[in-house]
């Protein structure tokens, strides 16, 4: 993914100067546009960087404020206003718009021409594009295939710009809506996780959409919780997205953060009370995952529900589910009642008939607290 910081490097465009929005300069940018009316936004594709000289606006302040707020109301990656005779100076209501929404705004002086800004512009994203295919392949590596040699690694994150020693997190979305993602969704994400993460590469499969990641050098916010941030905003929208990340790791030992993303997404379908989406959130799931010896976690497992999942094999009964929402409402009954849409008098008998079956009591802390490891180790083993 090319950004605007990306293209703003190029000493061609010296001359182009960011006047507002600059906690924007990380936006993808996917081309470049060309406009002077703003009836022609039919044409326009989220993710290109406008360009306009003004030509056809009168020098009316109203319509250019108006079309760089269509112009963000499309997704572009930013605008850039041609300063000149129809265009004298920018507006202060359009460079406070800008920086109010972090909507890079630039200004092109008169005498530098459209026409080599944008020949210049498709040059270097055609070759940062070729750049990327040749490395596309990287990911799919690194995640389902052998390990790359050291070389060829080195020389391919330094074509990406990360070095060997960074910590990488893998990031996965699914949607499950649809297996294909809508672009509007896909912009949408890589727009937010761009903010303060480097997006290396990423592949779709399946249902899924995978980023490899990397912090920004200099940046302090945790890629937990702008995942969290990007579930609510394009959650609402995508209906059924789901998200999590891995924790950091070693660029050869990602396909670990890989799995513990698919961990966040099973555990948040699950629980999605508990509004998990990384795993450094799953706190005791984590500890379980850490046993080394399958064998004490199966027999802990089978100890505390390997009864009661035979007895209602047996008597084809529901004391297992049930009593799971029973460890989920903390044994209140009401709320239990109403989850399972029975009467009260049915939860208390359910109750009294499961401690009879494991002998114990289900008011007792320690019991209710080695149930509910084993529901969890029951979610892991899923």
């Amino acid at each position: 993914m090319i950004t605007l910081k990306h293209l703003f490097t190029l000493p061609e465009f010296s001359t182009i100067k960011l006047v507002a929005g600059e906690a924007g300069m990380s936006r993808v940018i996917s081309g470049v546009n060309v406009m002077e009316s703003d009836c022609l936004f039919d044409f326009f594709k989220e993710g290109e960087l406008l360009v306009t000289t003004g030509i056809n606006m009168d020098h009316d302040e109203a319509k250019l404020i108006a079309m760089v707020k269509q112009t963000y109301a499309h997704r572009a990656s930013g605008v850039i206003l041609n300063v000149g005779p129809y265009i004298p100076s920018i507006p202060d209501e359009v460079i406070a718009f800008a920086n109010r929404h972090r909507f890079p705004l630039l200004s092109m002086p008169w005498s530098y021409r459209v026409a080599d800004f944008v020949k210049i512009t498709v040059q270097f994203l055609a070759v940062a594009e070729q750049n990327q295919s040749r490395s596309r392949h990287l990911l799919p590596e690194l995640l389902f295939q052998s390990v790359p040699d050291r070389a060829y690694l080195t020389a391919q994150l330094d074509r990406m710009g990360a070095q060997l020693d960074q910590s990488f997190s893998i990031v996965v979305c699914s949607d499950e809506s649809e297996h294909s993602f809508p672009a509007s969704l896909v912009y949408g994400i890589e727009r937010e996780l761009s903010r303060k993460y480097r997006l290396l590469q990423s592949m779709r499969r399946e249902d899924q959409l995978i980023y490899l990641t990397v912090q920004m050098r200099g940046s302090d916010v945790k890629l937990s919780k702008l995942v969290a941030e990007i579930r609510t905003k394009q959650g609402t929208e995508a209906g059924k997205l789901s998200i999590g990340c891995g924790s950091d790791s070693p660029i050869l030992e990602v396909q670990r953060s890989y799995q513990e993303a698919l961990t966040v997404l099973r555990l948040a379908k699950r629980h999605p009370y508990l509004k998990l989406c990384a795993f450094n959130e799953l706190g005791a799931y984590r500890i379980l995952m850490d046993v080394r010896e399958p064998r004490v976690i199966e027999s802990f497992y089978q100890k505390y529900l390997g009864l009661l999942y035979r007895y209602d094999q047996l008597h084809e009964t529901d004391f297992v589910p049930f009593l799971r929402v029973f460890l989920e409402e903390d044994g209140r009954t009401a709320n239990i009642a109403q989850k399972e849409f029975i009467h009260r008098n049915t939860v208390l008998y359910k109750v009294k008939k499961i401690e009879a079956i494991l002998g114990t009591d289900l008011a007792h802390p320690f019991v209710k607290t080695n149930l509910q490891l084993a529901f969890m180790i029951e979610d892991l083993m899923r």
